[in-house]
């Protein structure tokens, strides 16, 4: 069977997929891991900690060591691990070990596998021959693969536990490997395009990036687009059960697959309109209306406006990531893999800090103490715990807002920043003027 680049393209689309599987199937279990099991808030804060701490690690590991690896092997490994981690998860009733500790075992090795993706993903999409200026349309295309699996992901395991029963959620994840196991041959088989090298010549090394101001800045909007991303992601589940009181499959499909949808929408639309947009303008409007989202989420006593929140947080967080990857590429044009590899790490700090401090605020505004005091002066009703967490979450599209600036022209250029801005300088500030 002879592939090409387009059966490339479509692994690297579906490694989005499994990625999205990894981070998302865990929270939808949630409800069931604290009804049946007695897992508190803080401790499934501390399994989305986990997995997006495991993320970081390998993102810097493989920002030094794809390049002499192989990237064919990395991503067929990826794909193995995130297969085996799902295992792992569905086994964790069945092994003479704690429950709680299987299953962050279990998060650890398929987190492994979605580091990997990660940094890899986007380096193969971007080495995948295309016209300059439709880069950053493809990225976005590339990343609204993870809304849209994000979708399938809550949609089909919703009705799987409606059908199966949640004391049967063990057979979701089993079914789930499939998609990662497919995923892992045509990795196998698809050629890939040659990667260009970072242009160690330019100082374009870590090293070098790290010296960069505007890298810095680069480095805070995307943390904080993991942060704004994941914290309703991961949560709205639980959210919309506990603190709005709908039956599970309702709160799904309204809360977390509705955040999808609209992340998925906003992603393609700029996928095929980016290249008309400006892009840092883009994503000052989207981080603005992410704080009102989660602004909304917070503070409203109507349940159907509650989720409203939810599925326009989505909306607003949709080009944050693939805007600042497009943004930091446009002026980073030899970055390399240790580029991506330190956006990625910055993006799963923001997915690890955002998430945990949501679930550390909501763990804590329960008992006594500040978080408890501030959440009993700013809300009143059901869900409380939730909502302080959730409104903690705000502080990251504000400081992605603050930053967003730096990308001006008249501040980003290589005059203020250094050689590892594009030289044809023009062809960066198309998305950064």
């Amino acid at each position: 069977m002879n592939l090409t680049y387009k059966h490339t393209r479509w692994a690297c689309n579906l490694g989005i997929i499994c990625q999205a599987c990894n981070n998302n199937l865990p929270p939808l279990l949630f409800i069931i891991f604290q009804g049946i099991y007695g897992i508190s808030y803080e401790r499934l804060g501390r399994l989305i900690l986990i997995n997006f701490v495991t993320q970081l690690i390998v993102d810097v590991l493989a920002a030094r060591y794809a390049d002499r690896i192989g990237h064919r092997a990395i991503m067929v490994s990826a794909e193995a691990l995130s297969a085996a981690g799902l295992v792992i998860i569905a086994a964790s009733t069945l092994l003479p070990f704690p429950i709680y500790g299987v299953l962050a075992v279990g998060v650890v090795v398929s987190a492994i596998g979605g580091g990997l993706l990660e940094v890899m993903v986007s380096r193969v999409t971007d080495a995948l021959p295309a016209d300059e200026d439709k880069k950053a349309s493809n990225m976005a295309l590339l990343h609204s693969f993870y809304c849209w699996g994000q979708v399938a992901v809550v949609a089909i395991s919703t009705v799987l536990l409606l059908v199966f029963g949640q004391s049967r959620w063990q057979l979701l994840p089993l079914i789930w490997t499939a998609l990662p196991l497919f995923t892992l041959f045509l990795f196998a088989k698809a050629p890939f395009a040659p990667l260009a090298d970072a242009d160690k010549s330019s100082g374009s090394g870590m090293i070098s990036l790290l010296k960069t101001p505007l890298f810095w800045a680069a480095m805070i909007m995307m943390m904080c687009s993991g942060a704004s991303e994941i914290t309703v992601s991961q949560w709205s589940s639980l959210f919309a059960e506990k603190g709005l009181g709908l039956v599970k499959v309702w709160g799904d499909l309204a809360g977390p697959c509705m955040f999808a949808v609209m992340m998925g929408i906003g992603r393609t639309f700029f996928g095929i309109w980016g290249t008309k947009l400006n892009l840092r303008i883009y994503i000052a409007a989207s981080a603005a209306l992410a704080v009102v989202s989660y602004l909304i989420i917070s503070f409203s006593s109507v349940p159907a406006l509650s989720l409203a929140g939810c599925a326009l947080c989505g909306l607003a967080v949709s080009v944050m990531w693939p805007g600042t990857l497009s943004l930091g590429a446009s002026k980073f044009r030899s970055g390399g893999t240790a580029m991506f590899g330190i956006f990625a790490m910055c993006g799963d700090i923001g997915c690890a800090a955002g998430p945990w401090l949501a679930g550390f605020a909501a763990e804590s505004s329960s008992g006594g103490g500040i978080w408890a005091r501030i959440g009993a002066a700013l809300f009143t009703g059901t869900g409380i715990e939730l909502r302080t967490g959730i409104f903690l979450g705000t502080l990251f599209p504000i400081l992605m807002l603050a930053t967003v600036p730096m990308f001006r022209a008249k501040y980003a250029n290589k005059k203020v920043y250094g050689a590892l801005a594009d030289d044809k300088e023009n062809e960066g500030d198309k998305y950064a003027e």
